[in-house]
C-alpha cells in the first residue's frame, strides 16, 4: 500500500500509451531475435531469403490492406467504359433530338439520364470489387474488416466525399460548367487513392498520380471530358488490375 505522500495516480490515457510501447518493443525484440537465430541457423541463402520474405509479410498484414485483388481493378475498368459507351448514346440521342425535347427541359432531362447511368455504373464496380476483394481474403485467411481496412476506407473517403460535395455544388450553383464534371472527378478520385495508398498496396498511388494527370489535362480539353473519363477509369483501371493481378496473385 502507498501512503498519500508517496501515492502517484497515473492517468488511464498514460496507462494505455505504456502498454502500448511495451507491446510494440515486445514486437519489435521477437522479430529481431527471431531475424538473428534463423540467420546463424540457416546456412542456406535461400532459407534466409524466405525467412526475411515471411516476416516482412507478416508485418505487411498488420499495417497495409492486402486483400484489394487485381481483378477488381479489371471488373471495374470494363464497367466504366460500357458505362461510357451507354452515355455516349444518350449524348447523341440529345444532339440528335431522339428522344429529348428542346430548351432547358432537354439538357435537365439529359443531366438527369446521365447522373442515373452513373450510379448504376457505381454500384455494380463496388459490387464486384466488394466480391472480388472478399474472395482473396477468404483464400488468404485474412479479415476483410478490421483496424487497416478501416484506415483505407476513411483515407479513401475524406477526398473523395470532399469531390462529390464540389461537383454537386458546382451543378446546382453554375448549371452551365458542366463540362469540368469529368476533369474534377478524375482529380479528386486521383487525390483519394494517392491519400489512401499508405493503407495498402504503394503501387495504386502510381495510378492515383495518373488520375490526376489525366484530369488536369482534361480541364484544358473540357469538349473531350467523356473520352477522359472512358481512359480514367476504364482502361487505366483494367491496366492498373493486370499488373496487381500478375504482380501479387497469379503465383498464389
Amino acid at each position: 500500500m502507498c501512503s498519500r505522500l508517496n501515492c502517484v495516480i497515473i492517468p488511464k490515457e498514460e496507462i494505455n500509451k505504456i502498454t502500448l510501447l511495451k507491446i510494440k518493443f515486445a514486437i519489435t525484440n521477437f522479430l529481431f531475435n527471431f531475424e538473428k537465430q534463423s540467420t546463424f541457423k540457416m546456412s542456406n541463402p535461400e532459407e534466409q531469403l524466405n525467412a526475411l520474405k515471411d516476416i516482412r509479410q507478416m508485418m505487411d498484414r498488420s499495417s497495409r490492406f492486402i486483400s484489394l485483388s487485381g481483378l477488381s481493378g479489371v471488373f471495374a475498368g470494363v464497367i466504366a467504359l460500357i458505362g461510357a459507351y451507354f452515355a455516349n448514346e444518350e449524348i447523341d440521342k440529345y444532339i440528335n433530338k431522339r428522344g429529348y425535347g428542346y430548351g432547358v427541359d432537354g439538357e435537365m432531362d439529359l443531366e438527369f439520364n446521365l447522373i442515373k447511368l452513373g450510379v448504376f455504373v457505381l454500384l455494380i464496380a463496388l459490387a464486384g470489387g466488394i466480391l472480388f476483394t472478399y474472395r482473396k481474403s477468404q483464400q488468404n485467411n485474412l479479415p476483410i474488416w478490421d483496424k487497416t481496412s478501416k484506415s483505407l476506407l476513411i483515407n479513401l473517403l475524406v477526398p473523395l466525399v470532399a469531390g462529390g460535395l464540389f461537383i454537386i455544388a458546382l451543378l446546382i450553383n453554375h448549371p452551365n460548367t458542366y463540362s469540368i464534371i469529368a476533369p474534377s472527378c478524375l482529380i479528386f478520385y486521383g487525390l483519394s487513392l494517392i491519400n489512401a495508398s499508405k493503407y495498402t498496396y504503394s503501387d495504386i498511388r502510381y495510378l492515383g498520380f495518373c488520375e490526376v494527370f489525366l484530369g488536369l489535362v482534361c480541364m484544358f480539353y473540357v469538349g473531350y471530358g467523356l473520352i477522359f473519363w472512358a481512359v480514367g477509369f476504364g482502361i487505366l483501371h483494367i491496366i492498373y488490375g493486370l499488373v496487381m493481378y500478375f504482380k501479387y496473385e497469379r503465383g498464389q
